[in-house]
């Protein structure tokens, strides 16, 4: 079993965000689904059907899927090629017709991945986990960070804006008294700056048993720290969390079911 999830945004859009895998191997301890632990990655038609599923529904109500993201179960670069063909079905202009540019995958940073997305044509929108300003802390927090370390990622980056020419935007989640402080944003804004053509999202932490999420205040005084440097700043609505369907809360009830 998976979970997706459909996002009604107030200003009409619709946004679909996959899984790409059943699980997930990367272990992050914030985040429920690397608590199942990988059990395999999903088919092509697998993935494609979640967006349909959702389309369906957006019928009876005359809507329609305005936007598709990978920020569901599973890293979507550890399934690179399924996730690549399930996007060119639904972009096909004989098909679901989905414009290229609406279509976004988030990954922890798998440097082949984004090597990869920079020698494709398609103008998909790229988002990198980032959640820490220095390695000691990202390697704590997420342990994908020893393989791929945040020079990597970034030199990765680098050469895939400039292949591309479109912005990267670096996703950060608030965490309680761990990657928060002004110390933290001094460091974050010292980053981001090396890369051009990027922006910084900030996601408040959805709780799932470990950690506890930044309080209002403090991410209003990171995020003023951060505009204070230059950086450009956006904020993530909260979508889903009183039914465990917010970010880093997807997983399933019944894991021995696939």
């Amino acid at each position: 079993k998976i979970e997706s999830v459909l996002m009604r945004h107030k200003d009409g859009r619709n946004t679909v965000c996959v899984s790409s895998q059943v699980g997930c191997p990367l272990n992050c301890p914030f985040c429920t689904t690397g608590k199942m632990g990988f059990k395999r990655n999903l088919s092509v038609l697998e993935i494609v059907e979640q967006v349909l599923f959702f389309a369906r529904y957006l019928k009876k109500l005359k809507a329609k899927v305005s936007n598709v993201v990978f920020m569901g179960m599973g890293e979507p670069f550890l399934n690179y090629e399924n996730v690549m063909e399930a996007i060119k079905i639904l972009n096909d202009k004989e098909g679901f017709n989905l414009g290229a540019r609406h279509f976004s995958i988030s990954t922890v940073g798998i440097v082949e991945g984004i090597q990869k997305l920079s020698e494709g044509r398609l103008q998909i929108n790229l988002a990198i986990s980032l959640h820490a300003p220095d390695d000691k802390l990202r390697t704590k927090i997420m342990p994908i960070n020893k393989k791929y370390p945040l020079e990597k990622v970034l030199r990765a980056v680098k050469d895939y804006i400039k292949k591309i020419n479109r912005r990267v935007m670096f996703e950060y989640i608030m965490i309680k008294d761990l990657n928060d402080s002004d110390e933290c944003a001094l460091k974050l804004a010292k980053l981001v700056k090396k890369i051009p053509l990027s922006f910084l999202n900030l996601i408040s932490y959805n709780p799932t048993g470990v950690f506890q999420p930044s309080l209002p205040e403090r991410i209003r005084k990171f995020k003023e720290i951060l505009e204070k440097e230059g950086i450009t700043v956006t904020q993530r609505y909260r979508f889903g969390q009183d039914i465990e369907a917010a970010c880093g809360q997807l997983a399933t009830k019944a894991t021995h079911k696939i």
